[in-house]
């Protein structure tokens, strides 16, 4: 589904109609600084979730490694 040019125009009437020609450019300063911020809120949001997923897979080859020495103890162990 996209927009026409009928449906743009029809749009552009109905906020002019809405908020008046003396508001639209405060209105469009708004709409650019939410924009703005919602970009930046989801970068950071992505940037914290790769890390988070670095940290969990760090811990996870600790978890491995350290099974890995444990069982190799208790073979030796076992073995004496």
């Amino acid at each position: 589904m996209s927009l026409g040019i009928p449906e743009i125009i029809l749009i552009a009437v109905v906020v002019l109609l809405l908020f008046g020609g003396k508001r639209i450019p405060e209105l469009a300063r708004s709409l650019g600084k939410a924009k703005y911020e919602y970009k930046k809120a989801k970068e950071s949001l992505e940037k914290e979730a790769a890390d988070l997923e670095k940290t969990i897979d760090k811990a996870g080859e600790t978890a491995v490694k350290a099974e890995k020495a444990d069982l190799s103890e208790k073979e030796k162990s076992s073995e004496a």
